[in-house]
């Protein structure tokens, strides 16, 4: 567990270029925060402790501003950056080496049972307001514009902007270097 932890903050040194020490993640980055509160909030739910691992969620979301649902999956080195606004559906699945920026939503577009929000691969980087919904797949390294809203699958490596998204590059070497300037 400890190790993970250490994980979790040298992702957020890597990831943020204003982080200045180790210390100052631990104790006032709110998306590592949330992050953390959720995985104890995922063991309650895996334990079937649904009704425990909803409210200290929503505890979580209180001090955080970050709700992310007790039954949601997510992978490895998840970073979540300024984290205010975030918000990830039950049935989200997330893969390893993410990052989400604020106000980014990972929600549902139907009340039917079973998967109804999105499926994240790996090295996704998704912007700031961007809106992922329904039970859609973003393919591994694909970048979401900031205010992008996604309702439709994306195949690896793809560029989403626009309302409703539409992919703009297939070829991420054109901006693999520097997403940021998408975002």
């Amino acid at each position: 567990m400890l190790s993970r932890l250490r994980e979790d903050v040298r992702t957020a040194r890597d990831r943020d270029p204003a982080a200045r020490s180790s210390t100052e993640i631990v104790l006032v980055y709110s998306g590592m925060h949330a992050v953390w509160l959720f995985r104890l909030t995922h063991r309650l739910w895996l334990a079937q402790a649904f009704l425990a691992a909803r409210m200290l969620s929503q505890f979580a979301r209180f001090l955080t501003g970050v709700e992310i649902h007790p039954g949601a999956t997510i992978g490895r080195r998840f970073f979540i950056d300024h984290g205010m606004g975030v918000v990830i559906g039950e049935t989200a699945v997330i893969g390893d080496d993410v990052m989400v920026y604020h106000g980014v939503t990972l929600g549902g577009r139907s009340s039917n049972p079973g998967r109804r929000h999105p499926t994240i691969g790996n090295s996704v980087t998704i912007g700031a307001g961007a809106t992922v919904l329904g039970a859609v797949s973003i393919g591994d390294g694909s970048v979401v514009g900031a205010r992008a809203v996604v309702v439709r699958d994306a195949p690896a490596r793809s560029l989403l902007v626009g309302i409703p998204a539409t992919i703009v590059s297939m070829d991420a070497a054109n901006y693999y270097l520097d997403p940021a300037i998408y975002i």
